[in-house]
């Protein structure tokens, strides 16, 4: 512990719902090695949003559009420099001066994610070099790829942080990650940590309200409260087959998708559905997907702490309590940790543990061999 004179670290990370780069400053007691004893105190919270060309950019790659080099390598640098704008923010709100951050874990922008087949790969952009450089701070960067080159899917890291920090001796509980792909993370007493991708959380519920009102969600769930489920269509969403493989399974964007839905939408006859019943369907998709996984986890309940955007919409929420009756349905402030701070942290986390020669990874969770050191050092 003493190779770094300090204990404050960043988490820098922006998800699949393309709303902005998120940068959490915390400072970190205790020993890394054994994270459930440790803790910290939030230093610094920034958000800065993606301009609207910058998102469509990189929604553009996400959706396989063809695109030359010089212009992958424009859009880059150009979320290397968001990056960089929320770091120096977060170290102004912070009054931190850069050689006062040990390092920031940056998660970076992912654009594609392909964890099956011959040629796994997954694919996250904003360059390290120009973040570290710009923001005067040391970078850990590329947390997925070691994990996939041991045969993992690289996905999802978050169990990783959730185990150290909310894991309870006797007490079951099921972290749920929603942003734009829901995935849960299971803490049972005398079991490993187990975790994957459940479906989609926010992403074809943003898509479909962006698509239709101009505007980036439905806060609070208010548009989906006013509307009826569609049952043909809740079927056939339903009857996706990724939500019945085992796991360790990880998806994205690249499965679901607007013109996933739209398909779904002809072959259940619901192409002339008033837009409000769409959106009360696509929310109760996710929350049913979300709690079919949960209660595989365990039949006698327990506790569901929830953060990411989903934690925001409280219709979301009610629908889960009534899902789960079983299980208390709660945000993660009551464990301590804002949900929308939750991610970024974890970040904050593996860049501490790579530091201190630490794995951040769980075989358990992303199916590799062993576990492994995360990413890489990009020195100022």
């Amino acid at each position: 512990m003493s190779t770094f004179a300090s204990g404050v670290f960043g988490g820098a990370m922006s998800g699949t719902s393309l709303d902005g780069v998120d940068v959490v400053l915390a400072r970190f007691e205790g020993d890394p090695a054994a994270v459930s004893d440790a803790a910290l105190t939030v230093l610094a919270h920034v958000r800065v949003p993606y301009p609207a060309a910058l998102r469509d950019s990189i929604l553009a790659i996400c959706h396989g559009q063809a695109l030359s080099l010089p212009q992958l390598g424009s859009i880059d640098l150009a979320v290397a420099r968001q990056y960089v704008q929320a770091i120096r923010l977060a170290l102004t709100q912070a009054a931190l001066a850069p050689g006062q951050v040990a390092a920031v874990g940056v998660h970076g922008q992912t654009v594609y994610h392909q964890p099956l087949g011959q040629d796994r790969f997954t694919m996250q952009i904003g360059d390290p070099n120009t973040i570290a450089v710009g923001a005067r701070v040391p970078v850990v960067a590329d947390f997925r790829r070691r994990d996939m080159a041991l045969g993992g899917q690289g996905a999802p890291l978050a169990p990783g942080f959730h185990e150290h920090w909310f894991r309870h001796p006797s007490s079951t509980r099921v972290i749920l990650n929603g942003g734009g792909i829901a995935n849960i993370t299971a803490l049972v007493p005398g079991q490993p940590t187990y975790g994957f991708d459940t479906g989609p959380a926010n992403v074809l519920m943003d898509g479909w309200c962006a698509q239709k009102t101009g505007r980036a969600f439905d806060d609070r769930g208010a548009w989906a409260r006013s509307g009826q489920v569609l049952p043909p269509l809740l079927d056939a969403l339903l009857a996706e087959p990724y939500l019945q493989l085992p796991y360790p399974k990880s998806t994205g964007r690249e499965l679901f998708h607007l013109d996933w839905l739209h398909a779904r939408l002809a072959a259940s006859a619901c192409l002339a559905s008033a837009d409000a019943d769409v959106m009360r369907t696509l929310l109760e998709f996710s929350t049913r997907s979300v709690a079919d996984a949960v209660h595989r986890v365990s039949s006698v309940g327990g506790e569901l702490y929830v953060c990411g955007g989903a934690a925001m919409n409280t219709f979301f929420l009610q629908r889960l309590a009534e899902l789960l009756p079983r299980w208390s349905v709660q945000s993660t402030a009551v464990r301590g940790i804002a949900p929308d701070q939750v991610e970024a942290i974890a970040f904050a986390s593996f860049a501490r543990r790579t530091l201190h020669g630490l794995p951040g990874n769980l075989p358990s969770v992303t199916g590799a061999r062993r576990a492994c050191i995360l990413g890489a050092l990009y020195a100022v």
